[in-house]
């Protein structure tokens, strides 16, 4: 097939690619700075002005979108995190909508933030979702694709959880103070994380794409969600290391802002119902399992 990805220099991206073509498809860039060969200028504000260059694309996968963990939430970040989710994605769906052969699919993302702060609940894809900013962003980021959807045009709408690589994201911070066994939960340690490993981010991501059935929010995390306690548990068990240094509420709330809510400590129990009845088979269900993989620690 041919592919088109935003956001293919980010984290995500930079794992989807490699598995895509090594899979004999050909994978286009979209891009906002100067174009090169292979790849499509586009930009938030105003999505594909040539729509030429999406000519023959059969599926596109939009990653892009300002880093919600990259610093504390001031009013001016908040509204870069969602101008940059929700306006990029309703002016690229509207591009898509606009070409004279669409791409039968759409493979946008999102995250389990839409639910909000839950506790206990299990969460599954028609569940309710929350009511704080991440959730409200989640919301507005994911109706951003309707025009593609009425166009025709096949839209799932992945929400992640916490993506696991030692490359970026949680996991490439926490790696130094734990090793230093300077590790610990957060808070309570009793909320739920709900996780994925890189591999199967871009093995659910190819999933989605050939998937005809499959269509609207999906949850994309493994299917055994764990604790905070758990998972700080586990990752200093596979570095053989103590987790003995927890970060208090307070703390965390100092040091992160709001952020610390929404990221730290909110619950998000959630379930990949979708993906597992369609027939997915994660390649790493296990947290150890991952983790181990991850780093390198068999």
């Amino acid at each position: 097939m041919q592919i088109a990805v935003s956001g293919s220099s980010g984290l995500v991206g930079s794992a989807l690619l490699p598995f895509l073509t090594a899979g004999g498809d050909r994978v286009t860039r979209l891009v906002r700075k100067d174009a090169g060969v292979g790849e499509i200028p586009w930009d938030p504000a105003g999505g594909v002005r040539d729509l030429s260059h999406l000519e023959g694309v059969d599926a596109v996968v939009h990653l892009a979108g300002e880093n919600i963990a990259a610093g504390r939430w001031t009013a001016a970040r908040k509204e870069e995190i969602r101008r940059s989710r929700v306006e990029g994605t309703r002016r690229l769906s509207e591009s898509l909508a606009r070409l004279p052969r669409r791409p039968k699919v759409l493979v946008s993302a999102s995250a389990v933030g839409f639910y909000g702060d839950r506790g206990d609940e299990i969460l599954k894809e028609d569940s309710a979702p929350g009511t704080d900013f991440l959730a409200q962003v989640c919301r507005e980021w994911e109706a951003a694709t309707e025009p593609a959807s009425r166009a025709g045009i096949r839209v799932v709408q992945l929400r992640f959880g916490m993506i696991l690589s030692p490359a970026g994201g949680a996991l490439k911070k926490m790696l130094l103070p734990f090793k230093l066994g300077a590790g610990g939960r957060i808070g309570s340690g009793t909320q739920y994380v709900g996780w994925i490993g890189i591999d199967d981010v871009a093995g659910v991501i190819h999933h989605a794409i050939v998937t005809e059935s499959l269509q609207g929010p999906v949850n994309a995390v493994a299917p055994t969600p764990v604790t905070n306690a758990e998972y700080t548990r586990t990752l200093a068990r596979v570095l053989s290391r103590p987790a003995v240094a927890p970060m208090p509420a307070f703390a965390a709330r100092l040091a992160f802002g709001e952020l610390a809510d929404a990221l730290l400590l909110a619950s998000q129990r959630v379930i990949p119902t979708r993906l597992q009845a369609s027939g997915y088979k994660f390649r790493y269900p296990e947290l150890e399992g991952a983790l181990r993989h991850l780093l390198g620690r068999p």
